[in-house]
């Protein structure tokens, strides 16, 4: 299923908002209260979190008050609550562990592909993260993490705070899963090289759907200071068939370099493909999807900056998106400035472009009627 899907379909909505209320207690309980008790050690566990809100405004006023393509910013002219995160953790000296709880519209979106949907593991939608992690004495230390985490693969991550850009890129929302459940190893061969091996069920999955597992690895590079490059890999097979069908593959290269003390310049590829049943008959088709994306950042000052973000995607088959629209190519162009309030509260403004080769965004009660789509937004996180 894919990523859009879960906000897009009603029943999917209903499904979304009912687990949140059913699970909040039940999770918070089970999860929340006994960590915070742990947590008076305030030596060993940490807490923080914060609280993610927006409005976005589409110029086209789309009748399903929707941004086509998008992921976290989704809902058009209302104001939204994107994410609510509550992070407890205990850094593995040399065993840690670390659980994140989220709520939020956002979470409805990266928990709402799970295969295994809302029950019988529905307090496992508000836990974007839980897992245990060690380190064993071989070497320089090896790093053993087991449990539900977010993945390795892009350059962006859930948390718009942690980005330069509050909008998702069309690569994060559309090229790469969200999380997995299994366990990583990490090993520093080097000062200046990691890497690291994924053995996990899957695709955004706690319950994996096959008997196979999928493999990841990334191999992280300071060629210097400035500068580092990572390659990501993800393999596996995704669907509930056997040999050969549902591989999927995505390659995931990302290259950042800290131009001056405040200019900095970063670059996220991407390539992925999946083998698929024909139905009906014996062959296969092998849809890709691949991308760019180019970031830029300046800071002014001591609580400003600006960013920018501008990105192609390429999805011939339709597939990735989930459109079906044969030869899809979609661009896009992001500026965000941000403001600090103090280091509790930021403040950013967007104005986002988005073009097709095909019409595929709404204006007002015209589906698919229009070859681009121009959104202003304001974002708010508080933080603790």
């Amino acid at each position: 299923m894919k990523k859009i899907e879960a906000l897009v379909r009603p029943d999917c909505v209903t499904i979304f908002k009912e687990n949140m209320r059913s699970s909040f207690r039940t999770t918070c309980m089970t999860l929340l209260v006994p960590l915070t008790m742990l947590a008076q050690d305030s030596s060993k566990i940490s807490i923080s979190g914060f609280v993610d809100v927006y409005y976005s405004k589409n110029v086209a006023s789309p009748s399903t008050r929707m941004n086509t393509l998008r992921n976290f910013d989704i809902v058009e002219n209302q104001f939204n609550l994107s994410l609510a995160e509550i992070v407890v953790q205990k850094k593995a000296d040399p065993v840690g562990f670390r659980v994140d709880l989220d709520f939020g519209t956002a979470n409805d979106v990266v928990q709402g592909i799970a295969p295994y949907g809302t029950t019988p593991y529905s307090t496992l939608t508000n836990v974007q993260q839980a897992y245990l992690s060690a380190v064993i004495p071989i070497g320089a230390g090896l790093t053993v993490d087991a449990g539900k985490f977010v993945t390795h693969m892009g350059y962006e991550v859930i948390e718009s705070k942690d980005n330069w850009n509050y909008s998702r890129s069309l690569l994060f929302a559309w090229a790469v899963p969200y999380y997995h459940t299994g366990f990583r190893l990490m090993y520093p061969l080097a000062d200046n090289l990691t890497v690291a091996v994924h053995v996990v069920n899957g695709w955004n999955s706690v319950v994996d759907n096959n008997d196979e597992k999928s493999l990841g690895c990334t191999v992280n590079y300071a060629p210097a200071p400035s500068t580092s490059i990572v390659l990501n890999v993800m393999d596996g097979f995704e669907q509930p068939t056997g040999a050969d069908i549902g591989k999927k593959t995505v390659f995931d290269f990302i290259v950042t370099h800290q131009l001056s003390d405040a200019v900095a310049l970063a670059l996220n590829a991407e390539y992925g493909d999946e083998r698929l049943a024909v139905m009906g008959a014996p062959s296969t088709v092998l849809p890709t999807w691949k991308g760019l994306a180019i970031y830029g950042r300046c800071t002014i000052g001591a609580k400003s900056a600006l960013a920018l973000r501008g990105e192609i995607f390429d999805d011939p088959e339709g597939y990735a998106t989930g459109l079906g629209v044969p030869g899809l190519d979609v661009k896009e162009i992001t500026a965000t400035y941000e403001y600090k309030f103090a280091d509790a509260l930021l403040v950013r403004g967007e104005a986002r472009y988005d073009f097709a080769n095909a019409t595929i965004f709404d204006k007002e009660a015209d589906v698919r009627s229009q070859r681009n789509q121009l959104t202003f937004l304001v974002g708010l996180v508080a933080m603790f």
